[in-house]
């Protein structure tokens, strides 16, 4: 008898099997791999890599502003229908910048912060060496795991100006619970984005997009960085790019190539409005005003 759909996601959600299979891989052989693949623009092969994908995962595009996809990276980054994410209109929250899953959360002392429970890592490490930690001393940490099935592009939590990107190169581990249990320092080891922002009263905001096996690629709005990291003799270690650029509440502000993992940072003065586990969508209430 055939395996049905449930029985090969559970098979693939055994951990030790999990692991293996999206880790013990070249990982970033096969993430550029799959990148190339994705780009090829066939929609009968983007049919069927979707179809595929629907296997393995809950992908659903009923929200989508379109059905029919150039590529398959077409439907990764897809946009979505007018009004599919409603935006928290309270002054007094943050709200969620992407689809996501609640991942750790909690106070940051001594700019330490979790991945996993007894998985520390070090905020200066994940920011990098030019980064000013001391306004987020005492402040709150969110993650936000964005699984490959979920929209994927991540939106201002609030009216804001993007003054600052940090891009640093690495590698590309999965992000998902299992590795992050397991591999010390992931998110300090990954390729990732620091965005320095501030609010519109003043109050300093960051959002740390971090890149993962089969994504690692980052895309803002605000600044082609793969066009920056391109007039760079050296690929490696942190790019540090000043940044001009205000958004709305909810305004898109760029997106991941498949799903990966979002950290918002805040100042003393906010509280979590969520909890860990929790499934969030776009606009949605993330941090309170104490």
């Amino acid at each position: 008898m055939p395996m049905n759909t449930s029985a090969l996601q559970r098979f693939f959600q055994q951990e030790d099997l999990n692991f293996l299979v999206t880790n013990r891989i070249p990982r970033i052989a096969v993430t550029r791999a799959m990148g190339w693949f994705s780009q090829i623009r066939s929609p009968l092969l983007a049919r069927l890599s979707i179809a595929v994908w629907q296997v393995f995962t809950e992908l659903d595009l009923s929200d989508a502003k379109k059905h029919r996809f150039e590529s398959l990276h077409d439907c990764f980054t897809r946009e979505l229908l007018a009004g599919a994410r409603p935006v928290d209109g309270d002054p007094g929250v943050l709200t969620s910048p992407c689809d996501a899953i609640v991942g750790e959360l909690g106070r940051i002392e001594q700019g330490r912060l979790y991945q996993a429970k007894g998985m520390p890592y070090a905020m200066r490490e994940l920011f990098g060496p030019a980064q000013e930690l001391q306004p987020f001393e005492g402040g709150q940490f969110l993650t936000l795991r964005l699984t490959s099935a979920m929209y994927h592009r991540f939106h201002a939590p609030d009216a804001a100006r993007l003054e600052h990107v940090s891009y640093l190169s690495g590698d590309c581990w999965n992000v998902n619970p299992i590795a992050l249990k397991r591999v010390e320092r992931l998110f300090c080891r990954n390729e990732r984005a620091v965005l320095r922002m501030r609010l519109a009263d003043g109050t300093p905001l960051a959002i740390v997009p971090v890149a993962a096996v089969l994504v690692a690629s980052i895309r803002l709005h605000a600044l082609d960085v793969e066009q920056h990291l391109r007039q760079k003799s050296e690929r490696s270690g942190a790019h540090e790019w000043p940044c001009e650029a205000s958004y709305e509440r909810g305004q898109e502000m760029g997106w991941f190539q498949h799903g990966s993992t979002l950290i918002v940072f805040v100042p003393p003065g906010f509280e979590p409005a969520v909890h860990t586990g929790q499934r969030l969508r776009m606009g949605q209430a993330l941090m309170r005003r104490v």
